[in-house]
């Protein structure tokens, strides 16, 4: 188990428990990876955490690979996270990955269409000089990035993989939280194995119907250097204008 000195506080103790219920923050110097399909919450809950981040004084960067500024900004005034001043007071920067013209960040040069997007985005040192950088989803750029791709075909993905953890071990080094979204279903389990074994924190997000509802919870499968002791399940909801809602009732 890893050892850290120091604990980013998500904060909104205020608000919600989620803070409290992962023992206090997020571990400094570690690789966050959240796993969960499609409309389990990944983007939320990421938003969650940078939201409670830029609130408790720490810079975030967020990279998502699905929405533009516009999109970023609706959606967390609809939870009533409003970033507006963090982003303006630069301690929240937004970068949209556009995956369509083949830029990490937002490249529309289409002499660039099949260029390597992990190089890019590992060669962008604006991207990783906050104290937290968010990607979300990662599987999507592992998905259309050139290399990985040959690299899959060649069934080397775990090679390519190696190479990215590397990178982001350098990062972390420097106390810094890189946090990844990722839709398991959309990649191989020699691509994204890697990334959960080293993982100091990984956190499987479900969605379970319980007769016509659908419940929510965060699943904790790994949690090195935490602050207090962390829950295993998690219960929660996603809520417009109240956000990220900590639920009393246990999921079975």
């Amino acid at each position: 188990m890893s050892t850290f000195k120091n604990i980013f506080s998500i904060g909104l103790d205020d608000r919600d428990r989620l803070n409290k219920e992962l023992g206090g923050g997020i571990p400094t110097g570690s690789i966050v990876l959240m796993e969960g399909d499609y409309g389990a919450g990944k983007s939320a809950i990421s938003q969650r955490f940078a939201y409670g981040l830029c609130e408790t004084g720490k810079s975030v960067t967020v990279l998502s690979t699905e929405l533009e500024v516009k999109g970023f900004l609706e959606q967390m005034d609809s939870l009533n996270y409003n970033v507006e001043e963090h982003l303006l007071f630069e301690n929240l920067l937004f970068l949209h990955g556009d995956l369509d013209s083949g830029g990490v960040l937002s490249s529309t040069d289409e002499e660039d269409n099949r260029q390597d997007l992990l190089t890019d985005l590992m060669d962008e040192d604006t991207l990783w000089s906050a104290d937290v950088i968010v990607i979300d989803t990662f599987d999507a750029i592992l998905r259309n990035d050139p290399k990985f791709e040959a690299l899959v075909r060649e069934n080397e993905e775990r090679q390519a993989a190696l190479e990215i953890i590397s990178f982001f071990r350098d990062i972390i080094s420097q106390g810094k939280v890189i946090v990844l979204t990722v839709d398991p279903s959309t990649v191989g389990e020699e691509a994204i194995g890697p990334f959960r074994s080293i993982a100091d924190v990984f956190i499987e997000l479900e969605m379970i119907e319980v007769g016509n509802d659908i419940r929510r919870q965060l699943f904790i499968k790994r949690f090195a250097g935490m602050g207090e002791q962390v829950g295993d399940r998690i219960g929660y909801s996603v809520r417009s204008g109240a956000g990220i809602v900590i639920e009393n009732r246990s999921v079975a």
